[in-house]
């Protein structure tokens, strides 16, 4: 029998089976897909093979045979350094939300989160949430960032579950697709999740007004059907985005701002650090790519982990024109 993995708990797999029906299922021994190192070999969104399990008194399953992926994201595992931990698969969409001071998302955050999105095949919407926030600061602040990346080429929207903006564009969006919301604990996926569907009451919690930091209130990653033909993915608040299993030279390959400039460098190989006549510097002194992307690049190139950890709430979140070159 063939099913959707609909949520994963490290030990059981909710399965929804092709008729419709809810099934627990477990995984029998030892099961690894081949050449993917990861803590977690089945994530929400896998389409499983499985059998009844006729011993048990409830109706269980065993998970004996995963399809091919035809894409997934990943992050680094929490406590496993050199492995993987498969956040999602066979995604259409990834929406990550952006707050700006509601807790802060760092570019750093933002530039991993979407360097890792290209590597995987994984098309990224960034979504500004609870504009109704804002002051004239944090107002000018989202608009300088949504411009950044709008001129990068990725779509930029701006929502308020509180008011109701911005609600039937994503809506609209989602429709017919398999999308997942991803985000720092407390920029407000749970509750924009409600906003668009409201009967599935997923829980919320309020920001920590000492750290300005979200409480997590989603413990695994979870499917749900909604009512407007679309599949939705809530996924548990990340505090760091550790990249894995790309190497240095293919890093600016997945920033596409410098990979249309790469073939104008003199090296091909040029890793648009200190190499001579490089292209994406001198767009880079001409104000053509972004001073943000670009020192991210460089932590990320450099493996620079302790300095873009995004539980590190100093380190700026926007570099102004007036201090990029500092």
């Amino acid at each position: 029998m063939t099913g959707l993995v609909y949520k994963s708990t490290g030990s059981w797999y909710t399965v929804k089976s092709e008729q419709g029906d809810f099934i627990e299922c477990r995984i029998k021994g030892k099961f690894r897909m081949k050449g993917i190192k990861s803590t977690n070999p089945i994530a929400v969104g896998d389409v499983v093979d499985y059998e009844l399990d006729e011993t048990s008194d409830a109706i269980t399953g065993t998970i004996h045979h995963i399809h091919e992926r035809k894409n997934y994201i990943v992050r680094k595992s929490v406590n496993l350094s050199h492995q993987m931990h498969i956040i999602a698969s066979n995604v259409d969409y990834v929406f990550l939300l952006i707050t700006i001071d509601n807790p802060p998302t760092t570019t750093n955050f933002i530039d991993r989160f979407l360097v890792t999105a290209e590597a995987y095949g994984i098309e990224t919407i960034l979504v500004f949430n609870k504009i109704d926030t804002f002051d004239e600061s944090t107002l000018n602040e989202q608009l300088y960032l949504q411009h950044i990346y709008q001129e990068v080429g990725y779509r930029c929207l701006r929502v308020s579950a509180k008011e109701n903006k911005g609600i039937e564009e994503l809506k609209q969006l989602m429709i017919g697709k398999v999308s997942m919301f991803s985000g720092h604990s407390g920029v407000g996926k749970s509750t924009l999740v409600n906003a668009m569907e409201p009967s599935l009451h997923l829980k919320t919690k309020t920001i920590s007004e000492q750290s300005k930091q979200g409480q997590h209130t989603t413990t695994f990653a979870e499917m749900y059907d909604l009512s407007f033909d679309a599949k939705i993915i809530d996924t548990p608040g990340i505090k760091g985005f550790g990249i894995v299993d790309l190497e240095k030279e293919d890093i600016s390959g997945y920033f596409p701002e410098f990979f249309k400039l790469k073939d104008q460098c003199k090296f091909n190989n040029c890793l648009h650090k200190d190499e001579p006549n490089c292209a994406v510097k001198k767009a880079l002194e001409n104000d053509q790519v972004s001073w943000s992307r670009y020192k991210n690049y460089l932590h990320i190139l450099e493996g620079d982990e302790e300095h873009y950890r995004t539980d590190v709430y100093n380190e700026d979140r926007i570099i102004s024109d007036q201090s990029r070159k500092s």
